[in-house]
């Protein structure tokens, strides 16, 4: 069995509030990580944990992973937007053109996220968190699949996707060309070995799939940092 998704993490300088605000936004609960942080809890078994994890080190660039909503109407669009401005959310400015038809907006500590326009074929059926959109390459769309046993939903032009096989959320590689890396990684995946699995084992099969060792005590205690073949810092739990 492989690993599987616990957790999209984010670095705060104030966690409670920035997972009061996911929250609000989302409709989930909120309980304390034993590993130091804040978790929002899945509704259903397609959803994965939120955490929000203390880190003072400032944001500098965009980041490269970024949640997209999905809107069933124009009306429940604008309902979205105005309700994560009241939670706390700003209209953010990454270069897009005034032809696009979904509204880029920043949670309070300024991580993006897009709202997207109705009638969106590619996110249909995935949920109300349609897409993690992530910048990254095709051979890290390949290994991701692997990582956690998702197959491809979407691969093509060096654009790649997958999708838990019973559906919910999509993850997505962008493909060139890339964002710079402005260091440590705000958002990432936290994965735990499934089920009996030995977490050494695990960890050897992800380092054969091309995964690296990362040399940081920045997560905390029980997870060990690495990184997938784009340099994208991930952790694996060793105890949950």
């Amino acid at each position: 069995m492989t690993a599987h998704l616990f957790a999209i993490s984010f670095d705060a300088s104030e966690p409670l509030r920035l997972a009061q605000f996911w929250s609000g936004l989302l409709g989930r609960d909120i309980v304390d990580d034993p590993h130091d942080g804040i978790l929002l809890l899945p509704r259903n078994d397609n959803e994965f944990h939120l955490r929000f994890a203390p880190n003072q080190q400032p944001k500098v660039v965009q980041n490269r992973m970024h949640f997209d909503l999905t809107s069933s109407s124009l009306e429940d669009q604008r309902q979205t937007v105005a309700r994560a401005l009241e939670l706390g959310a700003r209209h953010a400015d990454i270069g897009q053109g005034p032809e696009i038809d979904h509204v880029v907006l920043a949670d309070p500590e300024g991580n993006e996220f897009d709202v997207i326009a109705p009638g969106n074929k590619f996110l249909a059926g995935c949920g109300f968190v349609g897409a993690l959109a992530c910048d990254g390459s095709q051979a890290v769309g390949y290994f991701w699949s692997q990582a956690l046993g998702w197959p491809l939903v979407w691969d093509q032009d060096e654009e790649t996707a997958i999708q838990a096989p019973n559906g919910g959320t999509k993850i997505s590689w962008g493909g060139p060309p890339y964002m710079p890396n402005g260091g440590r990684d705000r958002v990432r995946f936290d994965l735990a070995p499934a089920g009996d699995v030995d977490w050494q084992v695990e960890v050897d099969r992800l380092l054969s799939l091309g995964a690296t060792r990362v040399d940081t005590d920045q997560d905390g205690t029980g997870r060990l940092v690495l990184a997938d073949p784009d340099g994208q810092e991930f952790s694996l739990l060793t105890s949950r």
